[in-house]
């Protein structure tokens, strides 16, 4: 139901990226006059460079793992020979097709999402813009000729969803053939022989992973003892080994001081002397936002000192009028997140019903091979005394499905509130953990105790019958 007002509230979005896009649905909802400002395409880099693209590539990379992993299932794949005698095939990838793929999906959803916003009434004005005080983006839209044009937009309420880019450094500056950023790997026609990743945050993980699968040589540089440093340690350990497992070369406490090209490739010189060679490498060092030469500080919004936007609970800056949403502000980097901003910005700026984000009941997922999901508080949490909580840990290896889906890694951990039951977080390692971990994040956001959640019934035999089973382990004797 639209909201009448005496002169409709004018919001003006700048970004166009899950924040962004969000807010503009949101506001035109409610029936404000929206206007969104976006420079390259309707989703953002979530859509078009980031999420989508790499998720996609991701799926690719497990079903070629499937496929070389189905003969532990009895799944045999042969073709007749010149002599009528059976030849086991080779599994190959057409990584240009991939990326063609791929990239045709990311426009295709970037260009759904468009209609949408088009359909709800939202203007959307492309080109390049900025503040020009707390109530105005200044657009450069380039229509004219020999001369670029501006627009101008006035608003009660103004959303920055401008995102983030790679960092870049300068000992390994990409060039887009052989040292690459994340977002340049799509351009790739043949799968690296050997690829180097120089970080082992979530996205060099990740990418690891995949073009282990896909058939490349990789070899992994972390500058910590462990990868994956930030998250649930037994997951980790459990990434790193399988990574190993696959042959992936994972070199910890070590840290690339450059990156060179070669004749047909590129050299990593390591801070210790030692040189690694490869074909190509990827540059995986963390993201900076994008909130340089904007407007903002001008206007008096609050940057962080690594450029974050400061916002609080319900996406406000320190300016009453501009609200800011996803990678550009000082939360959690995650697209699900940067939608619930833009949503509670324009829920907050329009008065109407607000539910302050609560950072510990948000999901992240992190897609390697196994998938790492996390929700609520941490094991490190728990173990700092920073949360009180009783801790269960199952292995995979004793569900019923997994023995028949042929899973050999992976585990489901609960953390619950000691003395009350109540479930406080969780990690689940395994595939498909982004869905898996929905049942416990419903447990925390509404504050069930490991008793209730064991008396649910999942399916038999399921992957989920391990939440229940470790729930049931974690009973509290009334």
């Amino acid at each position: 139901m639209a909201y009448e007002f005496e002169r409709k509230q004018r919001i003006a979005i700048l970004g166009g990226g899950p924040g962004g896009y969000e807010a503009a649905l949101t506001g035109a909802q409610l029936g404000a006059e929206v206007t969104l400002v976006e420079r390259v395409g309707v989703g953002g880099s979530a859509v078009l460079t980031d999420v989508v693209p790499s998720k996609t590539l991701i799926a690719t990379a497990g079903a070629a793992g499937a496929i070389g992993e189905a003969t532990d299932l009895g799944v045999q794949f042969f073709t007749k020979g010149d002599a009528g005698r059976p030849v086991r095939p080779q599994v190959t990838v057409n990584l240009a097709a991939v990326n063609q793929r791929l990239l045709r999906l990311a426009r295709q959803q970037s260009e759904d999402m468009k209609s949408q916003l088009i359909k709800a009434g939202v203007t959307i004005v492309q080109g390049e813009g900025r503040l020009d005080g707390p109530s105005r983006i200044v657009v450069a839209t380039g229509k004219g000729k020999g001369a670029t044009d501006f627009d101008e937009i006035d608003a009660d309420t103004i959303v920055i969803s401008v995102g983030a880019s790679p960092r870049i450094l300068p000992s390994a500056t990409p060039d887009g053939e052989r040292i690459l950023t994340w977002t340049q790997l799509y351009g790739l026609e043949e799968t690296p022989e050997h690829l180097i990743v120089v970080g082992s945050g979530v996205t060099g993980a990740e990418f690891a992973s995949a073009y282990t699968a896909l058939g490349s040589k990789v070899t992994l540089i972390s500058s910590r003892d462990q990868v994956l440093p930030g998250e649930d340690a037994d997951a980790a350990r459990v990434i790193e080994d399988v990574f190993k497992r696959n042959g992936m070369t994972v070199l910890s406490k070590s840290r690339a001081e450059s990156i060179k090209r070669t004749k047909d490739g590129v050299v990593a010189t390591l801070s210790d002397g030692q040189t690694v060679e490869g074909s190509h490498c990827l540059m995986a060092v963390g993201s900076i936002p994008n909130t340089a030469g904007i407007g903002l500080e001008e206007v008096g919004v609050q940057l962080t000192e690594t450029g974050h936007i400061r916002v609080n609970r319900v996406a406000r800056t320190s300016m009453p009028s501009i609200y800011a949403a996803g990678d550009c502000s000082d939360f959690l980097p995650l697209a699900s997140v940067a939608s619930m901003q833009g949503r509670t910005a324009v829920f907050h700026s329009m008065g109407d019903a607000v539910n302050p984000v609560e950072l510990r009941n948000v999901t992240s997922n992190i897609f390697t091979q196994p998938e790492i999901a996390t929700v609520g508080w941490s094991q490190k949490q728990i173990e700092d005394g920073i949360a009180q909580g009783d801790i269960y840990k199952l292995p995979l290896a004793s569900n019923p499905r997994a023995k028949m889906m042929g899973i050999k890694d992976g585990f489901v951990k609960l953390f619950a509130r000691t003395g009350s039951g109540t479930v406080i977080g969780g990690v689940i390692v395994a595939p498909n953990a982004s869905e898996l971990i929905a049942t416990i994040a419903l447990a925390v956001e509404h504050r069930l105790t490991v008793d209730q959640l064991a008396q649910a019934f999942p399916v038999y035999p399921s992957l989920t019958g391990s939440i229940t089973d470790a729930a049931r382990a974690m009973h509290i004797v009334h």
